[in-house]
């Protein structure tokens, strides 16, 4: 063979093999560089899924317990249960509490149907409510002025109003959990009779079984909480929580809300 052909043949041979290297060099940084690729793509989107997503709202309504009066933080148990939720999911929810101090049902029926409150009841994706003290109580006649037949009226009516602010709370958003607090009673320790444990009781009964009438509804108690200590959980005007009190509700109100079931 002549020289001539043996170097093209060599240059051709060198030309194959570098061909060659370039596509095992290619196909190795395409590998190994997608590799790292989606990996860092998985850590980005974890992390994105650890954000608290913009629209997880809690919307608390109702009475001057859902303001966290007596309470000198001025947290009341919305406020401890927004900061319980952020120290188990690491997450802060928004949160609007619209509740008022001697808010009745009568006027909370009116409010949730406001059309700016129905904007933010629409976004909520859990709402708490305290209501039916002012109604039961009525600061403190019902235990002076005890009337069987007054508190049988205003009971029908507190519970034909809770009716009303469940339909029109679930007009607007039907998905959203709703977390309704029992009455817990203040005057154990001034009736001996204990005829307001039997109308606190009787009052919480007929509530719970209005609220088990709504699919997406939960009926919290909390008589229980303040029944053997009263006093240590109230604040000076012997009606509202103290500050221990409120931690003793949220402690039993944070546990139901599992971020699982109100991530949409």
């Amino acid at each position: 063979m002549s020289k001539p052909k043996v170097l093209a043949i060599t240059i051709a041979s060198a030309f194959i093999g570098l061909f060659f290297l370039f596509c095992l060099g290619w196909a190795i940084m395409d590998h190994y560089g997608k590799g790292t690729s989606d990996k860092e793509v998985n850590e980005e989107t974890a992390i994105k899924k650890n954000d608290f997503p913009d629209d997880f709202t809690v919307v608390a309504i109702g009475d001057s317990l859902t303001r966290g009066t007596g309470d000198e933080t001025g947290k009341g148990y919305v406020g401890l249960v927004i900061e319980d939720l952020k120290s188990e999911y690491n997450r802060k929810p928004i949160i609007h509490n619209l509740g008022i101090n001697g808010q009745v049902s009568k006027e909370l029926v009116q409010q949730v149907r406001q059309p700016e409150v129905k904007r933010q009841i629409q976004a909520a994706d859990v709402i708490l409510v305290t209501i039916g003290g002012n109604d039961l109580f009525q600061k403190g006649r019902t235990l002076l002025e005890y009337d069987r037949e007054a508190i049988t009226v205003s009971q029908k009516n507190f519970l034909g109003n809770l009716h009303e602010i469940f339909k029109d709370i679930n007009k607007v958003n039907d998905t959203a959990t709703i977390l309704l607090l029992g009455l817990y009673n203040p005057f154990i320790d001034l009736d001996e009779d204990f005829d307001t444990n039997r109308i606190v009781r009787d009052w919480n009964n007929e509530t719970a079984e209005v609220v088990a009438l709504y699919e997406n509804a939960i009926f919290v108690p909390t008589f229980d909480l303040f029944q053997l200590s009263v006093n240590e959980y109230l604040y000076s005007d012997k009606f509202h929580p103290n500050k221990k009190g409120y931690r003793l509700i949220a402690d039993r109100v944070a546990p139901l809300i599992k971020w699982e079931d109100v991530e949409r």
